[in-house]
């Protein structure tokens, strides 16, 4: 059971306690501002706060010692005008303020993410640290995002992660991030993968660090113009890859989107092919991420690629995500009928689902942040944070919960 902290007026607070002790939680302090709790938060041991989402019961400072604690909180609302403020703060978890308390209850039930390292000792095959690839067909189906939001919830549990962006067609993480991307990372590891002189220590010279207080990352930046792809070899591409392997525990990789072939029959067998790069990095990697759109347009398109996509790799491991779901491009029910969808259409039972978060993903992008930084406690970043503990905890290298 819960150990709670009320802030509430008294009114409400008569209203919901006994319901509170017939539901066995537990009444740890009862305040009347967040400044009392934040003035005393080392002091109180409490699982979660219930709250008005007024200026007085909710803010910043409140939310942010919450989140150092591990406290889980819920907001009451009484107006359209504190909905607003709670958004505005970044909190999700909002009631009207005459909820039932069985809603309240359903927000406490909440799993404890458990803290997670990579195991970086090789397995059986020898094949570890693990290699993330993340693709999707054409039209912008959010894989930039996902494989952005997969390396901030690895590197916020601890784990050295380098992110790649290996898009031949065109580089995006490094304005995502708020990186310079004049000079390439990911196009220099290749002409040094090329010379063999790919060590750790040019390797850490042309990785620009992302810095974060919950946990940072390196970034191979991705080409600038599209026409450098060149550059960006099969070969090269492998031997990028083998060297990251072994200079950090997970390297994620943001892939192109088209898998063509076709090039190959040219008579110029020795001449750079443009999909090579995506090819051979999902040939290269212990887990594909596979990224759709859940439109009505995105998602058929994905469909097609993604048959594609397992008859391209051998033995894949495999994972999908269908992104920015939400009810008014798909209808009622919209996880219901994808879920239906993915398994009539392509033998996908057990896809995550990312509900459409335009908001979050806005604030992010025009602060150059992850998600996970700028609006931690949005529901796109939740499911992205389930995603990579439930699915990539065992897949490839091993994580384990410590």
């Amino acid at each position: 059971m819960a150990r709670l902290v009320l802030i509430l007026d008294r009114r409400t607070e008569d209203a919901l306690l006994s319901d509170i002790i017939e539901h066995g939680h537990t009444v740890v302090a009862r305040l009347e501002s967040a400044r009392e709790f934040t003035d005393q938060v080392g002091r109180i041991q409490a699982d979660a706060v219930i709250t008005t989402a007024s200026h007085s019961g909710l803010g910043r400072e409140l939310l942010a010692a919450c989140d150092a604690g591990g406290i889980r909180v819920i907001a009451l609302a009484g107006s359209p005008s504190e909905r607003r403020h709670a958004a505005e703060v970044g909190l999700v978890d909002v009631v009207d303020s005459g909820a039932r308390w069985d809603e309240l209850e359903g927000l406490l039930i909440v799993r404890a993410a458990a803290p997670m390292a990579i195991d970086t000792r090789a397995d059986a095959d020898g094949d570890a640290p693990r290699v993330i690839a993340v693709w999707g067909p054409t039209g912008a189906p959010g894989r930039t995002s996902v494989a952005i939001g997969i390396a901030a919830e690895l590197a916020a549990s601890g784990v050295d992660v380098i992110l790649a962006d290996a898009d031949s067609y065109g580089g995006t993480i490094a304005p995502a991030l708020g990186l310079v991307d004049e000079s390439p990372g990911f196009a220099a590891a290749c002409r040094l993968a090329a010379a063999d002189a790919l060590t750790a220590d040019e390797l850490a010279r042309i990785a620009q660090p992302y810095r974060s207080r919950g946990g940072g990352f390196r970034v191979l930046t991705g080409i600038s113009r599209a026409s450098r792809w060149p550059e960006l070899g099969a070969s090269r591409v492998s031997a990028v890859v083998s060297a990251c392997r072994r200079d950090c525990e997970v390297l994620v990789i943001d892939t192109g989107f088209c898998l063509e072939t076709d090039e190959e029959i040219s008579s110029d067998l020795f001449a750079p092919h443009r999909n090579g790069a995506t090819i051979a990095a999902l040939r290269a990697s212990d887990h594909v991420v596979a990224v759709g759109a859940s439109d009505p347009v995105g998602l058929p398109r994905f469909l097609r690629a993604y048959g594609d996509l397992v008859e391209l790799l051998e033995a894949p491991r495999m994972s999908v995500v269908i992104n920015r779901v939400r009810g008014g491009a798909v209808g009622i029910g919209a996880s219901g009928q994808l879920r239906a969808t993915l398994r009539r259409f392509g033998g996908i039972d057990d896809a995550c689902l990312i509900p459409d978060d335009q908001r979050a993903h806005d604030a992010a992008m025009l602060s150059a942040r992850t998600l996970r930084d700028e609006a931690p406690r949005s529901k796109a970043r939740q499911a992205m944070a389930r995603f990579v503990e439930d699915e990539l905890r065992y897949a490839g290298a091993r994580v384990d919960a410590q």
